[in-house]
């Protein structure tokens, strides 16, 4: 039990950590993207990708460290709620692949246009939902496959894959979309 504890510790510190630390990621990541990177597509692919596998990997260690604390039984108290995220990890990992999808969008979208006006949700969810719906897959994956336990070597390779065709996606509609908007100007 001393050593559940212990790894439970070292994972909730790791998570702190690398939560701290992508504050700073997310910032030079977006000023970046906004800047050259987009010209240079190899780049701005692997910006992308790398992007992503940093964002999976902490939803990973965020939900082992999860998992972890209501194994050791911090959540005692809550008697049969504790176990509720673990005995129904599909539910759970949908309702959260599904927020953190949106407010991506919505984080992208007032980075890139300084805000997002209601008159153009609509077009700006339109517009990113292929992205969108793939990169939702590869979170789906990781949260249900963590939360059931049942994450392998193998289903974290094909989530980086997931994540690799995402990167791949992004690039090509950011490029069909200032091609689009260079022929109509």
């Amino acid at each position: 039990m001393q050593e559940s504890k212990k790894r439970t510790a070292l994972l909730g510190l790791a998570f702190l950590a690398f939560l701290f630390l992508s504050s700073y990621e997310n910032t030079i990541f977006f000023s970046l993207l906004l800047g050259e990177i987009l010209k240079n597509q190899f780049l701005a692919v692997g910006m992308l990708f790398l992007h992503n596998v940093l964002v999976v990997s902490m939803i990973l260690l965020g939900m082992n460290f999860y998992v972890s604390l209501v194994k050791v039984g911090f959540f005692k108290n809550e008697g049969k709620y504790a176990y509720i995220v673990l005995e129904h990890p599909r539910v759970y990992a949908l309702t959260f692949t599904v927020i953190i999808v949106f407010l991506s969008i919505l984080r992208g979208s007032t980075l890139i246009y300084g805000g997002v006006s209601l008159e153009a949700l609509p077009t700006i969810l339109l517009m990113s939902t292929p992205v969108g719906l793939v990169e939702g897959y590869g979170i789906y994956m990781t949260i249900k496959n963590t939360l059931s336990q049942t994450l392998k070597t193998k289903d974290l390779a094909v989530i980086y894959g997931i994540f690799l065709a995402a990167a791949l996606l992004e690039v090509a509609l950011i490029n069909v979309l200032i091609t689009i908007l260079k022929f109509s100007a």
